[in-house]
Parts: C-alpha cells; structure tokens; sequence
C-alpha cells in the first residue's frame, strides 16, 4: 500500500511516522499525482511541533514534483502523463497527493522532477522578493541571510542577474564557498556583520537587507540599513521579532521594515505562472543553478526534520518516495 508520513501528535521529529494509507481520489479540480519528490521546509517543522496550530493526526508537506495520474471532473489544463510541480498544496510527504489544478505548475522539458520539486517555494519566494517587495535595481548593494540556504543561493543568483552587489552571511567555510560560488561579493560571517556592512559601504549602509533568520539577525539587519533603506524580514528561521519601538525606524534614518509571505505573492494564476514560468525557465537555459544538498528516502522524514533543524545542512532538502 502506499505511504505517507503521519504525526499523530505534536513533538519532535520522532513522531514522523510512516503509515499506511489508501491512494487519494482526485475530486472536483483536484489532479492526483504520483509524487517523485518533495521539498523539505522549515514550517514543516514549526507545525510538526505545534508552533504552527494544525489538526493532528498530520501528513506535513506543501511542496512537491511528480507526474499527473488521474484527474476530477472539473480539473482543466492538465492530462493524465504531465509533469507538475507545486509550492501550495497540502499533505506531500506521501506516495501520492491531491493538488487543484489551478495552483499546479507545468515542469518544463530540461528539468528533472527533483530539481522541480527543489524549486517551487524558495524559487518563486526569491522571485518575489527581488522583484515586487523590493525591486532591486542595477548598482545597488544588497545584504542577505543564510547565503548556503537553499532561498540564499537563488537569492544571489537573481540579484547578480540585476547587477547587484552582494553581501551575504554563512556560519561555515564550507558555506561560504557555497555562497561564494552563487555569486556573492562578500560572505561574512554572522558575529558583527552589521559592522563590517558599514565598512563595506563606507558608512553609508546597503539599500535593502533580505532576511529569514529572524530573532538572531533582526536587530544588526536594521543596523546594516541606509537612510529610508528596506528591511524584509520574510522568514524566522531562529525564532520570531520580538515586538520592537516603531520609532527607532525614525531614529535609524525613517527606515521601512516589511513582512511578506509567498501566498500573497501568488494572488492570481497570471502571477503564479509568470514566477514560475521565468523561475523554471532560467534553470531550464542554465541561467539558474539549484543546489539539492541532501535525499532523504520518505520514511526518513524525521532524519531531514532533525538535520534542518540543526543548521547542518545547505541547499534544498528532498524526500524521495
């Protein structure tokens, strides 16, 4: 029969179980896919443990590649045999799952479907960020986060795409090389970052930071800024802000701080096919490279839990059916 990872309550990665289930019925809209692979994220982990209110027993997973394999009635665009990935769909860590037709997207020829299934979330989240939240423009000096991250490495990639300079933070000399065969300028490590950003840009400070550290970064992020400089703050991978003065975005130099999130970046399916289309589009003319740093089989979901938690990863995490 086939599988899909279960937690039957909140906890660590230990209550990722394999289980046995029935092959999903694809209604209304819905395609069934057989899954190749699925993109591991971090708010996966936040729901397995609780962090994130879900109704238990809980199949994680929103990110995945595969092929169609039957349809609902009222699906359209899609046939029996296409290959499809997708960043908004729900219970992933499965042999097979249910998507709606209109949140799926088309793989193009010259991408495997692991390399699809690496793509979607932090493919089209960088899209969004360097194109509508803050659309960065030639010459200017950027700072990201997490530059061996799989959202860091793309990250890089598109703003050197724009001629930006780049400045990205990693905690290893592994990463660092990572970051620095994306592209970046300079790759600083984490300890006093906002200081050497200063000396970088001769005081002046760079134009927009990008950042999904969250608690541990926030603070020097906003140091790093110019005057009327841009924070995204679009991830919290170690922990949330605390609540924080709005009038020190005065005092620092009539700052702007933004929290944005994918979903509302993808508001119709003219915009979620234009990122996607452009984002497939650049990895299938070579233009942009996808790191998959590790394969999990599924039933090893909580060994990828575990090792993403731990910052001992770089790149893409997938788990492999």
């Amino acid at each position: 029969m086939p599988i899909a990872i279960v937690a039957e309550r909140a906890g660590g990665p230990e209550v990722l179980q394999p289980v046995s289930i029935e092959r999903p019925a694809p209604s209304g809209s819905q395609l069934l896919v057989r899954i190749a692979a699925v993109g591991v994220n971090f708010i996966e982990t936040y729901q397995r443990a609780g962090i994130y209110a879900v109704e238990y027993p809980f199949i994680p997973g929103g990110e995945a590649a595969g092929e169609v394999i039957g349809t609902g009635p009222e699906a359209h665009g899609f046939s029996v045999g296409d290959r499809i990935a997708f960043a908004e769909g729900s219970r992933s860590y499965a042999d097979y799952t249910l998507v709606d037709a209109d949140r799926a997207l088309p793989v193009p020829d010259g991408v495997d479907l692991e390399t699809a299934a690496a793509l979607p979330l932090q493919g089209m989240t960088a899209h969004y960020l360097v194109n509508s939240t803050y659309p960065v423009q030639h010459g200017e000096t950027v700072l990201t986060h997490a530059g061996a991250g799989g959202t860091g490495l793309l990250l890089t990639q598109m703003l050197k795409a724009k001629g930006a300079r780049v400045i990205t933070t990693v905690s290893t000399d592994e990463k660092e090389a990572l970051a620095r065969e994306a592209g970046a300028d300079v790759v600083l490590r984490y300890e006093g970052f906002s200081e050497r950003v200063r000396e970088l840009t001769d005081g002046a400070g760079v134009d927009v930071v990008y950042d999904g550290v969250g608690k541990a970064t926030f603070d020097g992020s906003l140091e790093s800024l110019r005057v009327r400089g841009m924070l995204v703050l679009f991830g919290a991978a170690s922990g949330p802000v605390p609540d924080f003065n709005l009038q020190r975005l005065n005092s620092s130099g009539s700052l702007y701080v933004t929290r944005p999130s994918l979903p509302f970046y993808l508001r119709s399916a003219e915009e979620r096919r234009w990122r996607a289309g452009e984002v497939f589009g650049a990895v299938a003319d070579g233009s942009l490279t996808v790191r998959i740093g590790a394969r999990y089989p599924l039933a090893d979901a909580a060994q990828a839990h575990e090792d993403l938690q731990s910052r001992r990863t770089t790149g893409k995490l997938l788990l492999v059916p």
